[in-house]
């Protein structure tokens, strides 16, 4: 009885351990991404949700960075105008070429409407563009559902989170609750990878 509670109590303190040894390697590689602005994709995917990615997105669309421009998300009745007007961006290039996807609400959404344009269009590469807290769940749904695209990061830093996010709660609870949803992500393609 002892000797069992003794291994439980291992067991946990290991698990523990994994867990905040895999929280500081996580918010370390989130933190520390590089960001490319030379190399050109087929497209430039942003996901709606979080302050300054669309601004980001349509700058790197206006220095010709791809030709086609995909937002996810956007919402029903939204147009490139009210995007415009609402994000006080302007398209410099031609927007036929600026697509609206209007279904996506969740991250698992945004994924699906992103798979359907990449095989729609044949795109072998796109520039992913969210949070930088958001990019490791982001890319891992999306690779699960389109495993042979390149997918360029293209990480948003937002002032809203503080970088020094173990002192503010709000910030800690959301890179903490990304850092969850990214590893149940992560180990439902690892087991349906080798089922």
């Amino acid at each position: 009885m002892i000797r069992t509670k003794f291994l439980i109590r291992i067991y946990v303190y290991f698990l523990v351990l994994v867990w905040f040894g895999g929280f500081i390697i996580f918010q370390q590689y989130i933190r520390k991404q590089p960001v490319d602005y030379s190399q050109k994709t087929d497209a430039i995917v942003v996901l709606t949700g979080g302050k300054n990615r669309i601004h980001e997105a349509v700058q790197l669309y206006n220095e010709n960075l791809a030709d086609i421009l995909f937002i996810s998300g956007v919402g029903k009745h939204v147009n490139v105008r009210s995007l415009e007007q609402q994000h006080q961006i302007h398209f410099m290039r031609n927007t036929d070429n600026v697509w609206l996807g209007r279904e996506a609400t969740n991250t698992i959404e945004n994924a699906i409407e992103v798979s359907e344009v990449i095989r729609r269009n044949n795109l072998k590469s796109i520039r992913l563009v969210t949070s930088y807290y958001h990019m490791p769940r982001s890319v891992e749904v999306i690779k699960a559902l389109t495993p042979d695209v390149k997918i360029l990061e293209h990480p948003v830093y937002s002032p809203n989170v503080s970088k020094r996010w173990w002192k503010r709660p709000k910030s800690f609870y959301l890179i903490a609750s990304e850092y969850h949803k990214f590893l149940f992500v992560y180990i439902k393609n690892l087991i349906l990878n080798f089922i």
